[in-house]
């Protein structure tokens, strides 16, 4: 049984409940796997064996999802942000690929030699098709193809069998769990694992969604008030530029019960005004991988506001919270030694939802199962701390050293909005640390007062060689620091 399941439950309980829009034109579950079914015949017609899209997020996308799994081909998102050139060398790494992609995008597609359907053609040509005799997926077939977002290396399609993802919505999800008024806003990209995990948890939970194709902090907010929207995640960027907006007022949304955010690092700051904005609002936290087939830690609701209340747990606002039943984890050191409760090292996940497999180059698994993440991290008690990326680490002086220890002190220096700190080679320290700084004002704070900050609450040899100011950090769509652009953007010659 594949995921395709997921749609056939919600339909078989709750037919006429509306699954995906705006409550005056929505699509109902039934209707929506009925195109489904459509475009089982659509695929099949077309010889597709994979099915790509390229386009923002809309009620296409659950149709393509489900299309897609019941037809047995791949489900492939890719980013619509990429190059040209960079879009049709993915493509070209599929099996006789279908290409669905909005108006938009299909220019950029026209040297492709796969068929490009438009998004609305697609969708017509569904609706309009009979069904076909379908039968269901064998658990270990690939499912979903996820592209990495390929901030430290080229993107590697991360292969999601159906087993993967079916494990973390059992153990995750309660089925139909949601009340017919809950909705939930889809505002992360299709392409991202957050983006597909919202069509399964929430088509399995039998909740609403309604999608926002492009974020502005207003769009965002509007769109919560006028379909009373009692759920949304959004990744820190997104959270970080509605707190902004709202600028100390609050956020009036009060159907809005909860509100996940995960994808990057969230800057204290950031959320501490968040919790302010949103006082009725259960805010959690979601750390997961893309080869995890989404979360695999949550800081709740309750901790949140707990940690808020209470000047002893505050730091536990910078924690990605409890491990999700069905997994497991281990930090370990650089000779695969586990570590005890409090100790840094590398973090290694098992559990049935993970993957760790990449098309084309195998698994990532140890002999054990064991996945490494290649994240910093520590456990506290039940509370799991990720501390960036170790290929992020800057070797100074044969120190290692993680920019998030220095990131964490600086982003509550009161003329820092964003903080990212890199290395940069030197001659005589092998590398040297920069702090590179977007600025709440116009004011320029003395670089000295800066490194003053750091030297006066943490060790002398974190403390930043260079402060550079800049007007924005290098980033992707769903918040993720770029840090290889960043280092080529200091050293411009124009800064």
């Amino acid at each position: 049984m594949g995921i395709e399941m997921v749609l056939d439950m919600a339909t078989s309980v709750y037919p006429d409940r509306l699954a995906v829009g705006r409550r005056g034109d929505g699509m109902s579950y039934q209707q929506l796997s009925d195109s489904a079914a459509g475009g089982v015949t659509v695929l099949r017609e077309l010889g597709a064996r994979d099915l790509v899209f390229v386009g923002v997020n809309s009620a296409a996308l659950p149709l393509l999802v489900f299309s897609a799994a019941r037809a047995g081909v791949r489900f492939a998102p890719l980013n619509y942000r990429l190059a040209t050139d960079q879009l049709l060398e993915l493509i070209a790494q599929l099996d006789d690929p279908v290409v669905v992609a909005d108006v938009a995008y299909r220019d950029k597609l026209a040297a492709s030699a796969s068929i490009v359907l438009t998004t609305d053609e697609f969708v017509k040509r569904a609706k309009a098709a009979p069904a076909t005799e379908t039968v269901p997926a064998p658990d270990d077939a690939t499912a979903i193809v996820l592209f990495t977002s390929g901030t430290t290396s080229a993107p590697k399609g991360v292969l999601l069998r159906h087993q993967h993802l079916l494990s973390y919505l059992l153990n995750t999800v309660e089925f139909g769990s949601a009340g017919e008024e809950q909705a939930t806003l889809v505002s992360t990209p299709p392409y991202h694992i957050a983006g597909m995990g919202a069509v399964l948890s929430n088509v399995y939970g039998t909740r609403r969604m309604v999608h926002l194709p492009d974020f502005t902090p207003q769009s965002w907010l509007d769109l919560v008030r006028e379909e009373s929207i009692t759920s949304a995640m959004v990744v820190p960027t997104m959270l970080a530029r509605v707190v902004q907006h709202l600028d100390g007022a609050p956020a009036d949304t009060p159907a809005l019960e909860s509100l996940a955010y995960g994808g990057a690092r969230m800057p204290q700051p950031v959320l501490e005004s968040a919790l302010a904005a949103f006082p009725q609002t259960g805010f959690v936290n979601a750390y997961g991988l893309t080869e995890t087939s989404s979360t695999i830690a949550v800081l709740g609701p309750e901790d949140h506001r707990e940690a808020l209340a209470d000047p002893a747990l505050r730091g536990r606002l910078g924690s990605v919270g409890r491990i999700v039943p069905g997994m497991e984890v281990e930090v370990r050191d650089e000779a695969d030694n586990v570590l005890g409760d409090g100790e840094t090292g590398l973090l290694w996940v098992r559990g049935a939802q993970v993957s760790g497999e990449y098309m084309g180059k195998g698994s990532a698994l140890d002999v054990q199962g064991w996945f490494p993440t290649k994240d910093r991290a520590r456990v506290e008690g039940e509370f799991l701390y990720i501390g960036g990326r170790a290929d992020d680490t800057i070797i100074r002086g044969g120190e290692n050293i993680a920019p998030a220890e220095i990131e964490d002190v600086l982003v509550h220096h009161p003329a820092v909005q964003e903080i990212a700190v890199i290395g940069m080679p030197d001659d005589e320290w092998g590398e040297r640390i920069c702090a590179v700084i977007v600025l709440k004002g116009n004011d320029i704070p003395d670089h000295e007062d800066i490194r003053d900050w750091c030297r006066s609450r943490l060790r002398g040899s974190r403390t930043p060689d260079e402060v550079v100011f800049v007007d924005e950090l290098p980033k992707t769509a769903t918040g993720k620091l770029v840090r290889r652009d960043l280092a080529v953007q200091i050293t411009a010659p124009n800064l």
